[in-house]
């Protein structure tokens, strides 16, 4: 009798406490091999076209034609006035830096707090922070408005003595794009060379071989590289969660140090980070529900994944629900009647009270629905709020920025602020090439990372099939 009770059949808890597995069960790594690598070996589908060559003419055609336009005629093109000095331009700056965040924190600090369930979609995430930083760095460089001036901003010395004005906010952004632009990118490469190999040695024809074979940096898998990949792998995931919270807080930081009310907040450093992350976590699940279908990987990006994602999404949702408090709050409390003008102007204004209304309601009413669990099984209903959110922070943005700056000390320089042509068609090219790059990504690189997959799995274990019960 005691010995039933110690079974350790005895001791699992009930069917409802069970957690759903993280990694497949049962499974050889000879079948992840071929699973992981089957949609970049494999032909190219429809819809892949379908969504490329979309993406491929806005990247290609639509971006390039708008920013010759803005260069050559000047940035009276967008709809940029006094006082709405800053639009479309930096709403989307900070919204494409935002959108970077989510891949970063899921990959590199889940890496470090030993969290398996990364794995399967630190990669993508990875990738995602690549391309939307890149797309976040390209505004800064256009809206200073001599743009063949931007090599002032870099430390070069010249005969002249010409130096980067590091009292500048710009540089600050600069600065700080740059670095995350080289770390996630380090990180995101360092993690890919492993795999690159195994398509290396699967490839069937010479130039694939070549190409592998080149970015693979003759990887062997030798247990003195191992030692070295992790150990660098380690370092870079310090180094990529610290610009997590450092990138967002500069950002921040911009817009804190202005005397504007709506603006000259201390709480703007930890707002935008929150801010950030909670919009990365939303494209990261508009971006992996539709490509785990149909990339056929549900058996390795499972509904647990999803919950994971949707439950660290209810967080931020109930973080930034406390922010737009405080914010209020401050406003009330504060006593200055220039800070209750705008933020009541946000809510009640003539001009924008729907931006003001839509981050309250998508970003910090709307998650509250993460609560149940049939909500965040249904994929559907998901996607359509992941893609709600990041609509949501878009006009957080555009709130924080032009409804600041619209009505400002004198009613005199009142104005309002109409996007030009030119501003959504810039916007547009760089949705494109962010859609453009990942697919080329998901087409030719194992979008989930073949070795750290097999390190979660129980074959990994070494202990795994020995003892009493185990299976060789």
């Amino acid at each position: 009798m005691t010995e039933s009770v110690l079974q350790p059949e005895s001791l699992a808890p009930p069917a409802e406490l069970q957690r759903a597995p993280m990694s497949p069960a049962g499974r050889s790594f000879g079948w992840l091999n071929d699973k992981l690598t089957a949609f970049n070996e494999g032909r190219t589908p429809l819809w892949w076209w379908v969504l490329f060559l979309p993406a491929a003419f806005c990247a290609m055609a639509l971006l390039p034609a708008m920013l010759i336009y803005k260069i050559s005629t000047g940035v009276g093109v967008w709809g940029n006035n006094m006082p709405v000095m800053w639009g479309w331009d930096i709403i989307n700056f900070v919204w494409w830096v935002g959108v970077a965040h989510a891949g970063t924190l899921i990959s590199a600090l889940l890496f470090l707090t030993r969290q398996h369930w990364r794995t399967a979609i630190g990669r993508a995430a990875e990738a995602m922070t690549v391309f939307a930083v890149a797309m976040a760095g390209l505004y800064p460089a256009i809206h200073v408005g001599r743009s063949w001036f931007d090599w002032y901003m870099f430390p070069v010395p010249t005969s002249n003595g010409l130096w980067p004005q590091f009292r500048s906010p710009l540089m600050w952004d600069v600065f700080a794009v740059n670095t995350y632009l080289i770390v996630s990118t380090l990180f995101w490469y360092m993690g890919l060379i492993p795999d690159l190999a195994v398509m290396r040695d699967r490839s069937r024809s010479r130039v694939g071989k070549f190409c592998y074979g080149l970015f693979a940096l003759g990887w062997t898998g030798s247990a003195h590289q191992w030692h070295n990949f992790e150990k660098a792998y380690v370092v870079l995931s310090g180094l990529a969660t610290l610009l997590v919270f450092t990138v967002s807080s500069i950002v921040g930081m911009d817009f804190a140090t202005a005397q504007l009310a709506g603006w000259h907040e201390t709480i703007f450093p930890f707002y935008f980070v929150a801010g950030a992350v909670f919009c990365g976590f939303g494209m990261v699940l508009v971006l992996l529900i539709p490509l785990r279908k149909w990339c056929r990987l549900e058996d390795i990006i499972t509904l647990a994944h999803i919950d994971k994602i949707c439950k660290m999404t209810l967080l931020m949702g109930c973080v930034m629900g406390y922010i737009y408090a405080v914010e209020f709050f401050i406003a009330w409390y504060s006593g200055s009647p220039y800070d209750a003008w705008v933020f009541g102007h946000r809510m009640f204004g003539h001009a924008y009270w729907y931006g003001g209304w839509a981050m309250i309601i998508v970003n910090a009413s709307m998650p509250q629905l993460f609560w149940f669990k049939k909500v965040r099984q249904n994929l559907v209903l998901v996607f359509i709020m992941a893609v709600l959110i990041n609509i949501g922070m878009w006009f957080e943005r555009f709130t924080i920025i032009v409804g600041s700056l619209y009505q400002d000390f004198l009613p005199a320089n009142w104005g309002v602020y109409y996007p030009t042509w030119v501003d959504l068609g810039v916007y547009l090219g760089t949705l494109g090439a962010f859609f453009m790059l990942y697919l080329l990504f998901v087409r030719f690189v194992p979008m989930v990372p073949v070795s750290e997959v097999k390190g979660a799995m129980p074959q990994a274990n070494p202990h795994f099939g020995n003892g009493k019960g185990g299976r060789a």
